[in-house]
């Protein structure tokens, strides 16, 4: 059998080019070797839009969109909402017990997120339990391959450490441990030159902008603050535009030439983001024409039919749960 590849995300609005060099990509060329469960985490999402479930509902959409579009292949690919499988709150429940309130405020993604949405005096306990949510989310599955950020990799530890207590405490081997499958290129900056490229933040290019706004985007990326004539001389290191080209630009000799240029003096960075903003609209400009192409009736048709089929993996899932636990008190 093949193993559970198993990865997701919130829909709290359309996914960028961090998306999709730190998961997507992974997905798409890993659907055929795998079995790939794809979760649209909309539990996870009412974490910080609690008072906007309405946000949350129309973001589920987009995100499928992005899915397809960028090549996720229902056929080969389970796409599922997650609050649409009761079995994922059971399991998180039980893992509730087996983690300490110490553990989880040590969770170094769950310190980075709530420093960054300024929830520093008062943290929901959803969201303070979001790493437990998440253990659920793969253990159901039986998930063992995390395509995730490089931002995610504390999840997996905390999610591995959750699973080998349960099958330690129940005396089975029922739940499996999981590895991160990180991207090649790890965290895409944000275009700003700060943070990682978020939705909340502003700063990402996203996977159905259009030309316009891709140019615009490219023309305001943060370079070498100090690069003032074509003269100077350039750094390399914190270039945004440089780090976007290392992640998307095919000729890599072509590359190296132009970082040497830049340190040496002499190039300037309209030539480097015209270059720049050339590959990107390459790249976008056949997922943004697929996307307009998929109507809601075709998303909606994939959404329930890969829901349905991800339940009934999670329900076989939780009877083994259940009887571990001594909790199929009526078989």
């Amino acid at each position: 059998m093949k193993q559970v590849l198993l990865t997701g995300d919130r829909p709290s609005g359309k996914l960028h080019l961090g998306h999709y060099v730190g998961s997507l990509l992974s997905r798409v060329t890993m659907q055929d070797q795998y079995d790939s469960y794809i979760m649209v985490a909309d539990v996870q999402a009412l974490t910080d839009n609690f008072e906007n479930p309405g946000l949350v509902q129309k973001n589920i959409y987009e995100v499928a969109s992005d899915y397809l579009a960028v090549g996720i292949d229902p056929n080969l690919a389970t796409i599922y909402i997650q609050s649409q499988i009761p079995e994922i709150t059971e399991l998180t429940i039980y893992f509730m017990n087996l983690v300490s309130l110490s553990r989880l405020e040590r969770n170094p993604t769950v310190k980075a997120e709530l420093t960054q949405k300024g929830m520093t005096e008062s943290i929901p306990v959803g969201f303070l339990c979001y790493p437990i949510n998440q253990a659920a989310d793969i253990a159901v599955f039986l998930g063992e391959i995390i395509p995730a950020g490089e931002d995610q990799q504390p999840m997996i530890e905390q999610t591995n450490e959750i699973v080998r207590r349960f099958n330690r405490i129940y005396d089975v081997e029922l739940l499996k441990e999981c590895q991160a499958h990180i991207g090649l290129n790890g965290r895409l900056p944000g275009i700003d030159g700060k943070n990682k490229a978020s939705k909340s933040l502003g700063n990402a290019i996203f996977l159905s902008d259009d030309t316009e706004s891709i140019r615009n985007k490219v023309k305001d990326m943060y370079t070498d603050p100090n690069h003032l004539k074509v003269s100077d001389k350039g750094q390399v290191e914190g270039n945004v535009v440089f780090t976007y080209l290392d992640a998307f630009h095919n000729d890599k000799d072509e590359l190296v030439e132009l970082k040497e240029h830049y340190k040496r003096g002499g190039l300037g960075d309209v030539p480097l983001k015209a270059l720049l903003f050339n590959d990107l609209e390459a790249l976008i400009s056949p997922i943004r024409d697929k996307r307009a192409t998929l109507s809601h009736k075709f998303i909606k048709e994939v959404l329930l039919d890969g829901t349905s089929r991800a339940r009934t993996k999670a329900q076989e899932t939780m009877r083994q749960v259940r009887a571990a636990m001594g909790l199929n008190h009526f078989t």
